[in-house]
């Protein structure tokens, strides 16, 4: 038997202040109950270990039409209700083999209830309209303003085609964003250097649209579009993967270019067995290549072009400080009291993180504040801090201090 594990987190109204006493019934798809349980002090539920399909099913393309016998991960639905009557119902969750599926519910949500569809790489959505990679951009008296590329701090996604209207606009964290494209397009099961070559596909596909400004250029309110046909999968309220958040946390401030070109280069894509273009990434050829043991950046220049180079944004937006390299036991310095200040302010909304003297000096106190936060945002447990949990405190610091504002 072939397992997988999903972990629920409920948030209030988008704040992100955890949601504590919600109670959560998790279903198969044919209505029998598996699992009950109610959220801790940090909206948390207990890990809960999930029967699919085996990893095989998601390592090869699907034969079609995919059906509850050949979808390669278990799909569940989740019902979610507050102490004060307040329920979501979450349709269609997955977990595939040997990963942790992470699901986040916001009550209320922007929509009552989400229902998720299969990943992309299945099948069955439009296909890309091809653009070119380099666009021009306008004159100085033109819309586009940034002097260089940045990692934005939120991405607005129009859920449809552009001309649509009546599609509703979603404002995501940047981060947020990528790893529910990946989620949505690609398997989480795959190999982390097909993994990472998509992320970063993905990021410099996003990173385009931002710098040149497309849809806003164009008098449209929104950053991207959810549409395949002219953007990239996103499906508000789905659940990620730690296998991809973990690559997105690592690579997100980068993006893929070439020599003498300034702008993030619109890396288009396709899944490579449907749908098959000259210089596009391929998603199951990145997996085939991932699987000889070609690294990320070997795979991405297999299909861009072997001129292609990764650079990294020179700022990233709503960080209060710049990432000052690895902090453990024994560090001292403003950097350490720029995180204890920051795991405080966190703590008055995750109480479960202990509080610390604001001394400069990183402690077993501090390393156990830093590990449970961790633990709480998903991230492997250390007590140390990397690039990855320095940008994820600094991201909950932002928005705690914005909730405390209000």
């Amino acid at each position: 038997m072939s397992t997988g594990t999903l972990l629920i987190s409920a948030f209030r109204n988008s704040s992100g202040r955890p949601a504590e006493d919600v109670s959560l019934t998790v279903r198969q798809e044919d209505g029998r109950i598996i699992s009950r349980s109610v959220t801790d002090a940090s909206g948390r539920s207990e890990a809960l270990i999930v029967e699919t399909p085996s990893p095989e099913s998601s390592l090869v393309p699907p034969t079609e039409p995919v059906n509850i016998t050949t979808q390669p991960f278990a799909a569940l639905n989740i019902t979610a209700r507050t102490p004060d009557g307040i329920e979501t119902e979450i349709t269609g969750t997955q977990v595939y083999s040997d990963t942790l599926s992470l699901q986040n519910i916001i009550l209320p949500g922007q929509n009552d209830d989400i229902s998720i569809p299969n990943p992309t790489i299945m099948g069955g959505v439009p296909e890309k309209i091809p653009e070119n990679e380099v666009k021009r951009l306008p004159d100085a008296g033109g819309t586009v303003v940034l002097p260089q590329p940045v990692v934005p701090e939120l991405i607005v996604v129009h859920a449809g085609v552009p001309s649509d209207d009546s599609a509703p606009n979603y404002t995501v964290g940047f981060t947020d964003y990528i790893k529910n494209v990946a989620s949505s397009e690609i398997f989480a099961t795959w190999p982390r250097e097909a993994i990472k070559a998509n992320v970063l596909a993905i990021l410099s596909f996003t990173m385009n649209r931002v710098y040149t400004e497309w849809y806003r250029g164009k008098g449209y309110d929104f950053t991207i579009t959810s549409s395949t046909a002219y953007d990239q999968a996103f499906v508000y309220g789905r659940n990620i993967f730690s296998e991809i958040s973990e690559v997105v946390d690592e690579v997100f401030n980068l993006y893929i270019t070439r020599p003498n070109i300034k702008q993030p280069l619109f890396t288009q894509y396709c899944d490579g067995v449907r749908v098959k273009r000259d210089g596009w990434l391929s998603q199951w050829g990145s997996k085939s290549l991932a699987d000889s043991g070609l690294s990320a950046i070997q795979i991405l220049r297999n299909y861009y072009g072997r001129d292609i180079i990764i650079r990294e944004a020179e700022r990233v937006q709503g960080i209060p400080l710049s990432f000052p390299g690895v902090l453990s036991i024994g560090s001292r310095g403003m950097a350490v009291r720029a995180l204890q200040n920051q795991l405080n302010s966190i703590s008055n909304n995750f109480p479960l993180i202990e509080k610390l003297a604001v001394d400069g000096i990183f402690g077993p106190k501090t390393a156990r504040s830093v590990s449970t936060f961790q633990k709480i945002f998903n991230l492997p447990v250390t007590g140390s801090v990397n690039f990855p949990t320095w940008y994820r405190i600094s991201n909950v610091y932002v928005a705690v201090e914005r909730l405390a504002e209000n």
